[in-house]
């Protein structure tokens, strides 16, 4: 197939991609010999034919061979995959850095760049399958992808993971709140807004004194915030933050203690009588300023479900839920083709708020 037949649609996601494909896939080593099919731009559209288009290794050539876009076979594009991570990599750290260009500031709240952080699993089949983690963390109100990265099941949920800038508001769950990512946002001139957990990320009152939650969390009204002044301490350094809290409905309450006990369960002991009292409460810790109220804070902490629903989209609709690979390498290469496809989509959705309605510009 001639470049000149190739379908509108890829020449425009080609125009998003790195203009020489082929010096950065030998660049990434993804061709180590000059035989076979040394096109990258071909290799590229079989690879999402296969994990975007949901055709199996033997489906995907077929179709090549239809389409006259190549003569190979399944095993020839499984070998081919298992060496594709790195090169598929950096087509995704180019598509990042073109979509921060476009999306400029954003504009709510006005001086603050938000971004939700967090981390999902994915699974190879099988009992013995192993698990992948993608950490991933998305603008907002923009909800596209600023940042990712793809580990095994060891690659534990932190915020050293990340880079922060002044202005950012970074928002996170319980699974981030621990000192050292604390301490990393809030140095970076970042502001913080997170999920507390009193366990893992211990607060004392401001000038030091002790803090008394339980008794705090007492006087709280039925429906409202309040707030209080409390700090943490980490290597040295004294980081001031304000604790939002609210009381939580009957049914919520009651199912946040269900979770606990069955959580508790589940890891062989009973649960904690301080953990079934705090299941009535959702505290927040945040470093934003007092501007702010306290019912403000808790409602913007809820725009940090955006990115469950964006984890949600990439299980379900583009089928990243569990792993069709049993081989490591070629489960990596697969799942970095999945990301691959959720940005290639979201630099669509970004195009299409420009289309013009005859199709080009004047």
């Amino acid at each position: 197939m001639s470049k000149d037949a190739l379908p509108e649609e890829w020449e425009v996601l080609r125009s998003w991609l790195p203009e020489d494909l082929s010096a950065l896939a030998r660049e990434q080593q993804f061709f180590q010999r000059a035989r076979g099919l040394t096109d990258a731009e071909r290799w590229l559209r079989l690879i999402l034919m296969h994990v975007a288009g949901g055709l199996s290794l033997e489906q995907t050539a077929l179709r090549a061979r239809e389409l006259g876009l190549a003569e190979i076979s399944g095993v020839a594009l499984f070998k081919r995959l298992r060496k594709a991570r790195g090169w598929l990599q950096s087509l995704c750290r180019h598509l990042l850095g073109e979509q921060q260009k476009r999306l400029g500031r954003c504009v709510w709240p006005s001086e603050y760049r938000v971004r939700a952080i967090d981390a999902t699993d994915v699974r190879e089949p099988g009992d013995t399958g192993t698990d992948w983690r993608i950490h991933y963390s998305i603008r907002i109100p923009e909800l596209v992808c600023d940042y990712y990265e793809l580990t095994d099941n060891t690659g534990g949920e932190k915020l050293g993971r990340f880079d922060f800038a002044k202005n950012e508001l970074i928002l996170v769950d319980r699974g981030y709140s621990h000192r050292a990512g604390a301490a990393k946002v809030l140095d970076s001139g970042a502001a913080l807004l997170l999920r507390w957990n009193p366990v893992s990320l211990p607060v004392r009152a401001r000038g030091g004194g002790g803090f008394q939650l339980l008794e705090k969390l007492r006087q709280l009204p039925q429906c409202g915030a309040r707030e209080w002044g409390v700090q943490f301490e980490y290597e040295g350094k004294t980081y001031p933050l304000r604790l939002c809290a609210l009381r939580k409905s009957k049914v919520a309450t009651e199912r946040a203690r269900r979770k606990a006990i069955e959580k508790a369960r589940q890891h062989g002991r009973e649960a904690q009588e301080q953990s079934l009292a705090l299941a009535e409460f959702v505290l927040v810790l945040t470093s934003l300023p007092k501007k702010f109220s306290a019912a403000q804070v808790l409602g913007l902490y809820r725009c940090r479900w955006q990115i469950e629903l964006t984890f949600k989209r990439l299980k379900s609709l583009l089928g990243a839920g569990h792993l069709p690979k049993s081989d490591d390498r070629s489960a990596s290469a697969w799942m970095q083709a999945k990301i691959l496809t959720a940005l290639l989509l979201e630099r669509l959705l970004l195009k299409a708020k420009i289309f013009s309605p005859w199709g080009y510009h004047l």
